[in-house]
């Protein structure tokens, strides 16, 4: 067993390690996998606590480490392998004060599988750090859950100065927004030291501790059933929600913690995400409902800290930019609300959900006419319309509810013309109308708004030919023709008149309909361009503000932050030769 924990904590130091460092063949620094966010401090005077600041710029190597020039503190990633308890010197259940607290911790943790435990000085101020190492890996927030309400549940109270546990309970700071987990010193350090069962020094060396953590993995076989049960239990207590609120937030809960496990994912888990932050976010633990860049932070955050991410999220680059959107679309857009926050859900004027639908899926069939009538492969066939449409992504049931959109019963074939051709501005019906009835010479360019379909016009033979040509051709819907009385003036004003009182049809309301359609379909190919302009330039500034980056990352002189910058480097000129 002592042999697998080591192989497995060799393959795990191999594949989870931060990439740009030489990594060391060491088995102590293998049960550290999780390097970035690190803590650091110098080493402090006798008597002074050191003062820990953080660094996320890179990963804790393992050279730095061995160097030993700071000391070193690390954080509990997603997963881990270990739990941790700090118990200060102060402390009303350090075994200086409470001689059986250690004895009534490990009873606590027991049914957890967590039997042996490795004891050690933390620091000079002989505080104690107690580890609980075992070989199945386990998601971070579920340990901590379980282990603090077991020793809650025993009676102990989890406090700073008193008793921590790491991984921590709360993920969220106190500000509202999503925390990385709490970090601890690594041991053997500046006065940490191995204790045997009296609580006496025995051992400073990465061997002896290494031996002791394979030994107690072998013995600690955790429980996953008992673990999930705990949680379970926990989740009840600590949301202080009850019925449905609570399947509801389990349920955002299972969809969430798995993380990614496969490309294609990542609108389905921030969605949920953004749902747990917005409407529970103060009942897991922010000072308050979340809204604005708070949501959108911890929407960000709590992505990045889920398994996964890193190999299957296709949007880790534009990450903030879909957390934003959805906590726009979630505060604006919907009916959701912080739970209990007195708020009700109220009917929003305007068109429902089903209505915007229907809207955008009548507004696509306009466009992709449009587009079909502009490079004239728009077919005069119901079948041909149907499957050419089909082609365009739009289905046969969205078809048949909107046909007054694309069918030849409903689109006749004039409105192709007004794709390419733009209706000209109507004159008025009394000058249209006077000229019509006093037979004289039609003007050369067409400029009525009905067209060929609206109104038969007079041809260049003057009023004889009209009256013959009544005989031989109904008048159209739309044109009242003049009859052979109305030759006088006062005849011509009364047809004007009639021109005026008729009610234009139908097909003038589609054709101006499809004047502004054209004209809209225009305009947003103008935006799109600029869009696309704009993000290009925007994209040339992000690189060019990176490369100054990495160049001031080779002028530090720093060597890891050298290899790095150097590697990132190659790989963009790589790139930069390919295309």
């Amino acid at each position: 067993m002592a042999a697998v924990s080591k192989q497995r904590s060799a393959s795990l130091h191999s594949n989870k390690q931060g990439a740009g460092f030489v990594k060391e063949q060491n088995p102590f620094l293998a049960l550290w996998p999780h390097r970035f966010d690190y803590l650091f401090a110098p080493h402090p005077d006798p008597g002074t606590k050191p003062e820990w600041q953080t660094e996320s710029r890179h990963p804790l190597s393992d050279r730095l480490i061995v160097q030993g020039a700071y000391l070193y503190g690390v954080r509990p990633g997603s997963t881990t392998y270990y739990g941790l308890l700090d118990i200060d010197r102060g402390s009303p259940y350090h075994p200086q004060r409470d001689p059986l607290a250690l004895t009534r911790i490990s009873e606590a943790l027991e049914p957890l599988g967590l039997v042996t435990c490795l004891k050690l000085t933390s620091s000079d101020s002989m505080g104690l750090h107690i580890y609980f190492p075992f070989a199945e890996e386990v998601p971070s927030w579920q340990l901590a859950l379980a282990v603090a309400t077991l020793l809650e549940n025993a009676g102990f109270k989890l406090m700073p100065g008193w008793l921590e546990i790491f991984p921590n309970r709360k993920p969220f700071s106190p500000d509202g927004s999503y925390s990385l987990f709490n970090g601890h010193r690594l041991p053997l350090q500046q006065g940490s030291y191995l204790l045997n069962d009296d609580l006496q020094p025995i051992a400073s060396s990465h061997l002896a501790f290494v031996r002791q953590w394979q030994a107690a993995t072998a013995r600690n076989d955790i429980s996953i059933e008992v673990l999930e049960q705990t949680v379970r239990q926990a989740k009840r207590k600590a949301y202080r929600v009850s019925g449905k609120a609570e399947k509801f937030l389990n349920d955002l809960n299972a969809e969430i913690e798995p993380g990614w496990s496969g490309p294609g994912q990542t609108n389905h888990i921030l969605g949920r995400i953004t749902m747990r932050s917005y409407i529970f976010g103060h009942v897991l633990g922010a000072e308050g409902p979340l809204n604005g860049k708070a949501l959108i932070d911890e929407i960000v955050k709590v992505a990045k800290a889920l398994p996964g991410f890193k190999d299957y999220c296709g949007h880790q680059r534009d990450l903030r930019k879909k957390a934003k959107a959805w906590a726009h679309s979630i505060e604006n857009k919907s009916h959701y609300f912080p739970y209990a926050s007195g708020k009700a859900f109220k009917a929003k004027q305007g068109p429902t959900w089903n209505e915007q639908q229907a809207a955008e899926a009548r507004e696509h069939i306009r466009q992709c006419v449009i587009e079909l009538c502009k490079q004239n492969a728009f077919p005069d066939g119901t079948t041909p319309r149907y499957d050419v449409l089909c082609a365009c992504h739009i289905s046969g049931a969205t078809l048949y509810k909107n046909q007054d959109l694309w069918h030849p019963n409903y689109i006749s074939d004039i409105q192709k013309t007004f794709v390419e051709h733009p209706p000209h501005p109507p004159i008025p019906p009394s000058r249209a109308g006077a000229t019509c009835a006093a037979g004289a010479k039609a003007p050369a360019k067409d400029t009525s708004l009905l067209g060929a379909v609206g109104c038969n016009k007079p041809n260049d033979k003057g009023s004889s030919d009209s009256v013959e040509g009544k005989s031989e051709q109904l008048p159209a819907a739309g044109c009242n023709k003049p009859s052979d009385a109305a030759f006088s003036a006062i005849e011509a004003v009364r047809g004007a008149q009639q021109v005026e009182r008729s009610a234009p049809p139908e097909q003038l309301s589609l054709n101006i309909q499809w004047a502004l359609q054209i004209a809209r379909s225009k305009h947003r190919e103008q935006v799109e361009a600029n869009k696309k302009q704009y993000r290009q330039e925007r994209g040339q500034r992000s690189q060019s503000e990176y490369k100054a980056q990495l160049q001031e990352w080779i002028n530090s002189g720093d060597p890891v932050l050298v290899a790095e910058a150097e590697r990132v480097l190659n790989r963009i000129e790589q790139a930069t030769r390919a295309m």
